[in-house]
């Protein structure tokens, strides 16, 4: 209501008090600037009919004079009686919970909200699984999961605790909101009986239960209630933040703003398996699910470890909270009521949907591409979507609390043997030259990969002067081998057993968790062998980096009048919403036919950021680490990318896993075999383009991805610029 109180006058309409008056009142104060808080006083003997009228009569004196349009916004059905009989250009219902669902529901709640359902022109959920459950009670439902104050609550990262939190044992886990039956009372006892060496800050008023059935521990701390500009200060007393919600139906729909509050706050969270936090944030590092007091209790250990370690996994939740505003939802709301508030069209009492020519799953080089053509080229109306809350795909980068730029998703090095490729990216970026270098970790000397002579002189000790004789050494240590078949079999043919196991086994095993032997020969066919001196990883004629980063070539990319972008959107989000005449769809090909035949196997990665007080920490961007022992498999430093000037470095530990978002698609016949069966289903859609590694299952590099999508759109335009578009369908009365 802040948001909306900039561009117009807002009355904040509360529920009523008692008082000993005969007279009904209202008091009126100014909450923040446009918006005006009302408190209804009424007689305490007052019930029934008359009580809902006196309301009426104290709203109507309120907005006697109001300038039109009236937009009316509901929070709850139990404030429609006194005044439903406002003319209003738009009504909403901002539906947060399922009220229903609550201890002491009054009965007439269901009721009222069908009808409020029945005059509401727009349905806003507090999350998707709200959302699921509402979109078919109305024709015009949007979820809009909370959002977060960064900024507020990031003040709990430097100042000092609340006192009455500060002076509480160390670790202190805690907990903010209101305390009812959503909570999980002998949760929160097993954890102070386990551990009463933890400190369990409860703070929040008491709601519909009785304070005397509160666990009561020596380590259960109940500090009641604080006010919004107060929660920053109790979050800094704390190690941990705690969501210990019970599985009831009261929580069954539940969309916590706690969630990146206390992300922004500095704070690992460890929630027990509420549906729409696991879709959030599920997979970020610094949210714990856990379901059962064992399992509860030993996240709250992991993410205390987790805060011991340093601020390392802040990264990927600050990423996460960057693209979560509430400007940007307050925006996308009254985009909303505008379209239905249309003076020349009072009938209207439903949102017509947004209609696109084209609808691009994904926001990386492969969406991104497509939506740039088809709307400056073919100038169609594009929508772009991605699940993630920010453009660019793993590309994305953005500057870390050194000002220092970072790549999220570990170090993307732009290289291409293609003008064409190379003069298309350049009308979105400036370039930075940059001819990228790899050092191999062995035995703790520094060693260039891919081989070239340097690398055999230093690790053997030899005078190679050269090719020929480089060339020599290498083919008196290489093992014929009757068929090349894996990545093995492309190594050990050229140079022998030793470099191999040296260089290629360990680090393959941990990238891909296969032995060589068991790999397609593609995987090492990749790095070549070298018998000069060059020391270059890639050999492409056109080899740079975007001046002032990823993200903002991206950026540059989408902005197109006939582009409109949603991040933190999936596709599923939005099918019931959006209409449009063709997908281009660039996620996973099986996570889009429903995972028909199975799922596709990929490799991913864990990402460890950290920011170390030193100038530099290895001599060139990227050190290999082949050695199975260790459990990383690189290290970045982005300064020797970026050519900033720094005292403190920035790095990037990058672990291989088996579970995560999918980056790598495992090369072995099965998997191959398993694809081309979801490509044929793809070949039968000739509605939908199938764009970009994890559509394609083929691990590209990042100009031949952005090859393949300038490709597609010329080899389909014809095709895709002549279908004539459709025309949405209008509700009206």
């Amino acid at each position: 209501m802040t948001r909306f109180g900039r561009t117009m006058d807002v009355l904040f309409w509360e529920e009523p008090l008692d008082s000993d008056s005969d007279v009904a009142s209202v008091d009126l104060r100014e909450g923040t600037p446009g918006v005006t808080v009302a408190i209804p006083r009424l007689p305490r003997d007052l019930t029934g009919d008359a009580r809902t009228q006196a309301l009426r009569t104290l709203l109507d004196g309120v907005l006697a004079g109001a300038q039109e349009p009236l937009f009316r916004w509901y929070y709850t059905p139990m404030m429609l009686p006194f005044s439903a009989h406002l003319v209003a250009a738009c009504t909403v219902y901002d539906c947060m919970d399922e009220l229903a669902n609550f201890r002491f529901a009054p009965p007439e709640l269901i009721p009222l909200e069908r009808e409020l359902l029945a005059a509401a022109d727009l349905v806003f959920t507090g999350g998707y699984s709200l959302y699921e459950a509402k979109r078919e009670q109305h024709p015009s439902v949007h979820p809009f999961p909370s959002s977060v104050d960064v900024a507020h609550f990031a003040t709990a990262r430097t100042d000092a605790a609340a006192a009455d939190t500060a002076g509480l044992p160390r670790p202190c886990l805690g907990f903010y909101g209101v305390i009812d039956e959503r909570m999980d009372l002998p949760l929160i006892a097993a954890i102070a009986d386990a551990r009463p060496d933890w400190s369990l800050a409860m703070v929040g008023p008491v709601v519909k239960i009785d304070p005397a059935d509160l666990p009561q521990r020596p380590n259960i701390h109940y500090l009641g209630p604080r006010t919004y500009a107060e929660l920053p200060a109790c979050a800094a007393g704390w190690d941990v933040a705690l969501m210990p919600f019970a599985i009831n139906a009261a929580t069954r729909f539940i969309s916590p703003t706690k969630t990146p509050e206390y992300l922004a706050a500095g704070l690992p969270v460890v929630s027990t398996p509420i549906t729409d936090v696991i879709r959030h944030y599920g997979t970020v590092a610094g949210v714990l699910i856990a379901d059962g007091t064992e399992a509860f209790i030993a996240a709250c250990e992991q993410a205390l470890r987790l805060r011991g370690e340093g601020d390392g996994w802040r990264a990927e939740a600050d990423a996460l909270l960057s693209a979560q505003s509430w400007d940007q939802v307050a925006a996308r709301m009254l985009a909303h009521i505008r379209q239905v508030a249309q003076p020349e069209r009072p009938h209207l009492t439903a949102v017509r949907k947004d209609h696109y020519d084209y609808l691009v799953v994904g926001a990386g080089f492969a969406g991104a591409v497509m939506a740039e053509r088809l709307a400056s080229d073919g100038d169609k109306r594009v929508l772009v979507i991605d699940r993630r809350p920010h453009i660019a795909g793993n590309a994305f980068d953005r500057p870390d609390e050194a000002g220092i730029l970072i790549h999220q998703y570990g170090p993307h090095i732009f290289h291409t043997n293609s003008a064409e490729i190379f003069d298309y990216l350049s009308r979105f970026t400036q370039w930075r030259p940059y001819e990228h270098r790899v050092l191999a970790d062995v035995d703790g000397q520094l060693l260039p990969i891919p081989i070239n002579r340097t690398t055999l002189n230093r690790l053997y000790g030899l005078e190679l002067t050269t090719e020929e004789e480089a060339a020599a050494f290498l083919a008196a240590r290489a093992e014929p081998v009757p068929m090349v078949r894996t990545s093995e079999d492309v190594v050990v043919s050229a140079v022998g057993q030793d470099l191999y196991r040296t260089f290629f086994r360990g680090y393959t095993r941990k990238q891909w968790g296969i032995d060589p032997a068991d790999l397609d020969r593609s995987v090492t066919a990749r790095v070549p062998t070298r018998t000069n001196a060059d020391d270059r990883y890639f050999g492409d004629r056109f080899q740079y980096m975007p001046r002032d980063g990823y993200t903002a070539m991206f950026a540059a990319m989408l902005d197109h009048p006939n582009i409109d972008v949603r991040t933190g959107t999936d596709f599923a989000q939005v099918q019931d919403t959006v209409d449009y005449d063709r997908l281009v769809f660039t996620g996973p090909i099986d996570e889009f036919f429903d995972y028909r035949f199975g799922k596709l196997p990929y490799r991913s990665l864990q990402f460890v950021h950290e920011t170390l007080p030193q100038e530099w920490l290895q001599p060139v961007a990227v050190v290999n680490y082949p050695d199975e022992a260790v459990p990383h498999t690189r290290i970045t430093e982005y300064k020797h990318l970026t050519g900033q000037q720094s005292t403190h470095t920035s790095v990037t530990y990058e672990y291989p896993q088996a579970e995560g978002d999918p980056y790598y698609p495992i090369p072995r016949a099965d998997n191959q075999a398993l694809y081309k069966r979801y490509e044929a289903l793809a070949n039968a859609r000739p509605d939908v383009l199938f764009v970009g590694r994890l559509a394609t299952y083929r691990y590209y590099n990042m100009d031949q991805v952005v090859g393949q999508a300038l490709a597609t759109y010329r080899r389909h335009k014809a095709e895709l610029l002549e279908r004539p578009p459709t025309t949405p369908a209008i509700a009206v009365e």
